[in-house]
């Protein structure tokens, strides 16, 4: 299998503030990837920029072998068609049901059937342990319920490519390894690609193919879980192990601590 997803050297900026710079990376067909970094780096944006959302300044980003960032508005729609996307929060609306969230897609991009569409709704609620609360609202919801319903919603329609906007976030250590798994799980299941922006490198590592590591607006490290786990790259080591001191200082920058305090005196 080849790549499905492919960006050739992306630069996106709002202004004249820099976001990406000249990224290049490629997300084979049928793997679960990973996108790092510290707040800010540019993860979530690369996602929009893959997802079309924005186009970038120069370069090409290639879905199944189309430019995005050269499609016109209807060819966009029409591929999009073929993503899911799972919000950082889950984005459920909340003034439906968990059973009219999930088949809102469907019924918004397909003309079957009422009787059909609650059956491969039902279908998708059961993939993610969740048939049971078809009929309640949002709001009944837990918040790792609600992360697996906007994941039902979001493989409605068997999406080609997957993704996820930080999808761990706020999520107690239970739920965060069932919607880990379920991730692994149903992009096999499918035979689609996935690419999850996080900061979770614990799950992460359990369960994705290959990782990009970003650090303002650029990729400075990629590999696989094992080769992560091993990096000599030194700010890949502090952010994978948690630690204190690195390239990312524990410190704000000031003045020396002694001069601070004889001022303050005088």
């Amino acid at each position: 299998m080849g790549n499905l997803v492919e960006v050739d050297n992306v630069t996106f900026g709002y202004d004249q503030r820099a976001v990406l710079s000249r990224i290049s990376l490629a997300i084979p067909q049928g793997k679960v990837v990973a996108i790092m970094g510290l707040s800010g780096c540019g993860k979530t944006t690369l996602l929009r920029v893959i997802g079309g959302s924005v186009r970038p300044r120069q370069g090409e980003v290639r879905v199944a072998g189309q430019v995005v960032n050269r499609l016109s508005a209807d060819d966009l729609m029409e591929l999009r068609r073929k993503m899911g996307m799972l919000f950082q929060f889950g984005a459920l609306f909340t003034d439906m049901s968990v059973l009219d969230n999930v088949a809102f897609p469907i019924r918004e991009h397909t003309s079957l059937p009422e009787s059909l569409v609650r059956d491969l709704t039902m279908m998708k609620l059961q993939a993610v342990g969740l048939r049971g609360a078809a009929r309640l609202m949002p709001s009944e919801l837990s918040g790792g319920m609600a992360r697996r319903v906007a994941l039902a919603r979001s493989i409605a329609l068997d999406p080609m490519l997957m993704l996820y906007d930080e999808p761990f976030a706020g999520l107690d250590p239970i739920s965060l390894g069932v919607i880990g798994q379920l991730i692994r799980r149903l992009n096999d299941a499918l035979g689609a690609t996935s690419i999850i922006v996080t900061h979770d490198v614990v799950e992460v590592l359990q369960i994705v193919d290959y990782i990009y590591f970003m650090s303002e607006g650029v990729v400075i490290a990629s590999g696989t879980p094992d080769d992560i786990r091993a990096s000599g790259e030194a700010f890949v080591h502090q952010f994978v192990y948690g630690e204190m001191d690195g390239p990312v200082a524990f410190h704000y920058p000031a003045s020396d601590l002694r001069e601070d305090i004889f001022a303050e005196a005088a």
